[in-house]
């Protein structure tokens, strides 16, 4: 099998694909840390360009299909960080750089590049080195973003299919962001490109005073007790140890965390 996928990747490149980017996911059921590097060997043995590396998502009230998986077969918290964190580190012992929170990529790759100069950017999708801030969304429940928000598509398929039968678009809501909004999102990307971020830099410039954004809450405070953050002046750098709880980081800028939807 591994020859097989090797000689694909290669029937690839030479038929002019010269970026070839891996998926792999952690937290299956009954995965192991040990079937976890064993996946990366086998993927790096491809050298793909870059690769994403994520964490299964077991939401059965959502995705009916995953009701028929055994629940005791999951790995739970501790052993999904296990996994994690070793899929990262044969990856980069294997000559790729980490970028962000879940990417992995050449030195010479374009995210890799843009790591380096502060150019990586964000989105649902995942990392870029693109500065466009549109993304046009196709297909059932896809998010697009907008000059000015966000939009989403029909969720079911049948929804979908029917508004572009009928010539419509197929959007079902948007949410059109505030100068706050656009303040905080911007705040929370460079957390989650660069691991740290200069809040008074950001706030000044639109009239904010970072103090409000500092001092809202006591989850900063929390987590720079435990040591996960370092603070100084507004300046906040997630520690390279705990790369993996950045999203808890950037959380402490969601003003909508925890609150109902619209």
């Amino acid at each position: 099998m591994r020859h097989k996928q090797s000689a694909l990747s290669e029937i690839l490149r030479q038929q002019g694909i010269i970026r070839i980017n891996f998926d792999l996911i952690y937290g299956l059921p009954n995965q192991t840390v040990q079937s976890c590097v064993q996946t990366v060997t086998t993927a790096v043995a491809m050298r793909p360009d870059r690769l994403a590396v994520f964490g299964y998502a077991h939401v059965p009230s959502f995705k009916k299909n995953q009701r028929l998986i055994d629940e005791a077969a999951l790995p739970d918290s501790p052993a999904r960080a296990e996994q994690a964190a070793a899929m990262a580190n044969t990856l980069i012992a294997a000559g790729y750089r980490q970028i962000g929170l879940d990417h992995f990529a050449l030195p010479g790759d374009e995210l890799a590049l843009a790591q380096k100069t502060g150019r990586l950017r964000r989105n649902s999708l995942g990392y870029s080195a693109n500065t466009c801030n549109k993304v046009t969304s196709f297909g059932p429940s896809a998010v697009g973003r907008l000059g000015d928000g966000y939009v989403q598509n029909e969720v079911t398929v049948g929804s979908y299919s029917d508004q572009i039968k009928a010539g419509r678009l197929a959007t079902s809501k948007g949410y059109c962001l505030s100068l706050e909004d656009r303040v905080r999102a911007a705040i929370i990307e460079r957390l989650m490109c660069d691991l740290e971020v200069d809040v008074p830099a950001i706030c000044g410039p639109h009239g904010f005073d970072p103090a409000s954004f500092l001092g809202s809450g006591e989850r900063l405070a929390m987590l720079a007790e435990d040591g996960i953050v370092q603070m100084e002046r507004g300046f906040i750098r997630v520690r390279p140890e705990h790369r993996f709880l950045t999203r808890a980081v950037a959380a402490a800028f969601d003003a909508y965390l925890g609150t109902p939807p619209c």
